[in-house]
């Protein structure tokens, strides 16, 4: 049995780590604040796929992690996965940076802790935010590769706050293995999905829109609708970190990605013909849509023995039965 840290445990990613750990018979220590707008849920509440409270081996902490990190100086954890960060969907990058930069308080307390309690290894979680945006611009994009951000030196200009603060983590965990010995992975995840996932997230609301507009004419999407995206479903994501965490010491980064581009109204049209009709896909120009192409490459993921499974639009379908069935309403799948 593994002692593991999860930081924003209660998050999306946070819950699909929390049951492999429990499943695997670990003891995690889960914290979360359980910040509105941010995706998290209680687990007094119900988590959508199980329900944690069942594994003896399971401890939550409904508190700021900055505070936790203060009460809480243990040195026997195994595995601290850091995933604890103030994000919501485009909208609160966009239009709420400042909340969103909070995160640089948040990562430089972990830090700080880590220093001082030695967890046997870090799982940091950075970002695709913080891909240079000259990469990513319409006529001019390419898929993003780990080495396109050198860390201490060329990193070009990520994506808004979000972007910085994930920058600066990566920084930090180079000078924590420098200084401090303490050895880290961070990962650079693209845009992970799932059916559990939150509707700021683009993915389970074109999924509910595609769903409630059955029949109709037109289905819209946020911005232009042809920028494109990169999704990778969350199972993938998990099982790229456990399959590679152990490989990497450094705080190097690996990205999490499938390398094919999808526009929002290629993803939209899916949704639709996996319901039965083929609309017209059209975009709102007075919604954000961030930048035009963002894809991650995976060659580096593959010299690590990770390669992504699960195919989008299989992703798809397995949401929409999932959400069809109702599931997305507090019911509670158990697989003790």
């Amino acid at each position: 049995m593994k002692k593991i840290l999860i930081t924003g445990a209660a998050g999306f990613v946070g819950r699909h780590f929390t049951r492999r750990f429990l499943e695997a018979g670990d003891e995690v220590h889960a914290v979360d604040a359980v910040v509105p707008d941010t995706g998290g849920i209680d687990p007094a509440k119900g988590w959508p796929l199980f329900d944690p409270r069942g594994f003896k081996n399971f401890h939550f902490y409904r508190e700021d992690c900055r505070q936790w990190f203060k009460q809480h100086l243990d040195t026997d954890f195994d595995y601290a996965l850091h995933l604890a960060a103030m994000v919501g969907g485009r909208m609160m990058i966009e239009n709420n940076p400042l909340a969103v930069a909070d995160d640089l308080s948040i990562d430089a307390e972990y830090w700080q802790w880590a220093a001082k309690t030695h967890p046997k290894k870090t799982i940091c979680f950075s970002s695709s935010a913080a891909y240079p945006i000259k990469f990513q611009r319409s006529g001019n994009y390419q898929l993003l590769k780990e080495d396109m951000i050198e860390v201490g030196g060329d990193v070009g200009m990520p994506d808004m706050s979000y972007g910085w603060a994930k920058l600066t983590n990566e920084y930090l965990g180079k000078l924590a293995y420098e200084k401090h010995g303490l050895k880290s992975v961070t990962y650079r995840p693209f845009s992970g999905y799932g059916e559990d996932q939150d509707d700021h997230y683009p993915f389970p609301s074109i999924c509910k829109r595609a769903m409630a507009g059955a029949g109709q004419p037109l289905l819209t999407v946020w911005g232009t609708g042809d920028q494109m995206r990169d999704f990778i479903h969350i199972e993938d994501c998990v099982d790229g970190v456990l399959l590679t965490m152990d490989k990497i010491d450094n705080g190097d980064a690996l990205n999490l990605s499938t390398g094919i581009y999808t526009s929002f109204k290629q993803f939209a049209r899916m949704a639709a013909e996996i319901c039965g009709y083929s609309p017209e896909v059209r975009g709102t120009s007075n919604m954000p849509e961030g930048v035009f192409a963002r894809g991650g490459d995976t060659t580096k993921q593959k010299a690590y023995g990770f390669q992504y499974k699960v195919e989008f639009r299989a992703g798809i379908e397995r949401a929409l039965a999932w959400y069809a069935g109702g599931r997305d309403k507090g019911k509670v799948e158990s697989r003790k």
